[in-house]
């Protein structure tokens, strides 16, 4: 069984289509990147796959189970964490703080043992905070775990936000352009942990890319998008070797 998919996806905002008949499937342990022109359609179907959008048609089946319809909390207690093109951390916060945000999902110990901070809270903490500095371990940002986020570089703040998504040990990561914004360096630094994270921690991973040495370098499967419909499906050199891709994002060489 795929471990997601998405089966004839639509999504309309009035008259305007942002989606149009959407099929992929991502099975367990793949890279699987969506890519396509400005406006195709990527982040929209992020947002589906997130809870943040209703599809107007069609269904999203994760573990043979559908999500559509359910809120974005209880897709992240299912096992489906994401990041975002923009960051979306808190700047007034430490490292730690924003790392431990995305625990709240394994939270539910109740309003009294949380306000005298005894048993099974006290279990809660110890366990959250030793799963975060896993997480800083990881990434290898020790330096600047009690450090303001808002006072740190760019991509030290994307490695941050990915962290953020790690500590609530999903069973898919969705990146959304992981690598924007950053320098030859920053983006040999991300793409080395997405790899580190898929075969290390066995998580699966959809991500959103338009660096395409990326996309070509450490994904198994490819879909493409087009003014929101599919236009292409594949591993990486059949999807460098589809015409429709090469009119439509790729290019040609002259």
């Amino acid at each position: 069984m795929d471990l997601l998919e998405i089966r004839q996806l639509s999504l309309n905002f009035g008259g305007i289509v942002a989606l149009r008949n959407v099929h992929m499937t991502v099975k367990k342990g793949q890279i699987h990147a969506i890519i396509g022109p400005n406006g195709a359609g990527k982040t929209s179907l992020f947002n589906c796959l997130s809870g943040v959008y209703v599809p107007t048609e069609g269904d999203i089946l994760f573990e043979g189970k559908s999500i559509i319809g359910l809120k974005p909390h209880k897709i992240a207690r299912l096992g489906i964490a994401r990041t975002f093109q923009n960051i979306e951390l808190f700047a007034n916060m430490n490292v730690i703080d924003n790392l431990l945000l995305g625990r709240h999902i394994h939270m539910d110990s109740g309003p009294f043992s949380g306000s005298f901070f005894y048993g099974k809270a006290l279990r809660e903490e110890v366990g959250n905070r030793l799963k975060v500095e896993e997480i800083i371990d990881f990434l290898e940002i020790e330096k600047v775990r009690k450090q303001l986020v808002g006072s740190l570089p760019y991509g030290i703040q994307k490695r941050v936000e990915l962290g953020r998504a790690l500590t609530m040990d999903p069973k898919i990561l969705l990146l959304d352009e992981p690598a924007a914004g950053m320098n030859v360096e920053e983006t040999e630094d991300i793409a080395r942990f997405v790899l580190d994270i898929n075969e290390e921690l066995g998580m699966t991973i959809i991500l959103v890319e338009h660096d395409m040495g990326v996309v070509m370098d450490i994904v198994d499967e490819i879909t493409v998008l087009d003014f929101g419909s599919k236009i292409a499906g594949g591993n990486p050199r059949e999807i460098q070797a589809n015409q429709k891709v090469i009119e439509a994002y790729l290019g040609q060489e002259d």
